[in-house]
């Protein structure tokens, strides 16, 4: 296992982080407990979640459950020392916490309350606020952004609002670092300037979708995380299990997250199964499992990433735990490379 630095922090988190949002509606939390029982053993020190998991579905029943489990863990080991626990809070218009307030200073010192309680323990490591107030091109929404109607004031007005009540949860011992999530790059150069600024919490990571078939990060956000020293997070590696060869048009197993929701969030396009078949015959060419493969390039990029992998069953985590041990050629990158320039944004 590799491990990378978190941002500017002292913290060095493993290549592969531990992702948490089944746990509590496909997962049991026995079953949680198994995963973070074996990651552990594998070398990861990360477990990413959030307050509004577990997902598939989403209810207001179950809001926080995952954090639950978690908490339970923490509690029947005694082994908080051994995780860099990530979290993340709620923003405006998810209606069932807070009834879709946005992120202010006036809700997050009882939304933290809220977290350390379900999640039994004192301090959480990386705070990230889930998405921006403002909105976000993330979730397929880049087809039809449109930026023309924020307001840059009142943007910049709740990025100081809130780096201000961050630090005062570092200084209580609450949260150690932050870190965003489905932002942009002029969004994290506003978050990074006013934090220089003030000698406020500096972004430490950037949660956004990444993967073979998702590469929107390339580009801009790519550079500014070079340049400012923000790690990536990149959540849906895999591509919610397209990147896993277990679906195809006609093929959906059984109690698989395709199942509970068959477009798979807007991932299922006319043009996908192309891209998958690609990856996958580059997999087969080159005697290597796709998911593995698909895990293995995160490594890969120029910008520094960690990549947040879930999974239903301890074979399939053990699967994903072995991509550590994958090296890829320079041959299968131009593979990939070239399977990307046929089929760029597939969804």
């Amino acid at each position: 296992m590799r491990y990378v630095p978190l941002g500017q922090t002292d913290l060095k988190i493993s290549e592969l982080c531990l992702g948490s949002m089944t746990w509590g509606t496909q997962n049991t939390t026995a079953e949680g407990h198994a995963q973070i029982d074996m990651a552990l053993d594998h070398g990861v020190n990360c477990i990413d979640t959030a307050e509004m998991y577990p997902v598939n579905p989403i209810s207001a029943e179950t809001v926080g459950d995952t954090e639950k489990v978690i908490g339970e863990w923490f509690e029947r080991t005694g082994r908080r020392d051994e995780v860099i626990l990530a979290t993340k809070h709620s923003g405006e218009g998810f209606s069932y916490v807070r009834d879709g307030a946005p992120i202010s200073s006036k809700i997050i010192f009882d939304t933290v309350e809220g977290n350390l309680k379900r999640l039994k323990t004192d301090y959480i490591d990386l705070y990230q606020l889930h998405w921006p107030n403002r909105g976000s091109y993330q979730f397929r929404k880049n087809w039809s952004y449109d930026p023309s109607g924020q307001n840059k004031s009142e943007t910049l007005a709740h990025i100081e609002d809130t780096l201000e009540a961050l630090q005062k949860l570092v200084d209580q011992g609450k949260i150690r670092h932050f870190g965003l999530s489905n932002e942009s790059a002029w969004g994290t150069a506003q978050w990074v300037r006013m934090s220089e600024d003030r000698g406020w919490p500096r972004v430490a990571s950037m949660q956004n979708e990444y993967s073979m078939l998702c590469r929107l990060f390339d580009t801009d956000m790519s550079e500014l995380c070079v340049n400012e020293d923000v790690t990536l997070l990149a959540f849906s590696p895999l591509a919610t299990g397209l990147l896993t060869g277990k679906y195809d048009e006609h093929t959906t197993p059984e109690g698989s997250r395709r199942a509970l929701n068959g477009d798979l969030g807007g991932r299922v396009s006319p043009r996908v199964w192309d891209a998958v078949r690609a990856y996958g015959e580059i997999a087969d060419k080159h005697g290597l499992s796709l998911p593995q493969m698909a895990l293995a390039w995160c490594r890969t990029r120029p910008f520094v990433t960690s990549a947040i992998f879930g999974a239903t069953t301890l074979e399939q985590l053990k699967t994903a735990l072995g991509s550590t041990e994958v090296v890829l050629s320079d041959e299968v990158i131009a593979d990939i490379d070239a399977a990307h320039y046929r089929h760029p944004m597939p969804y």
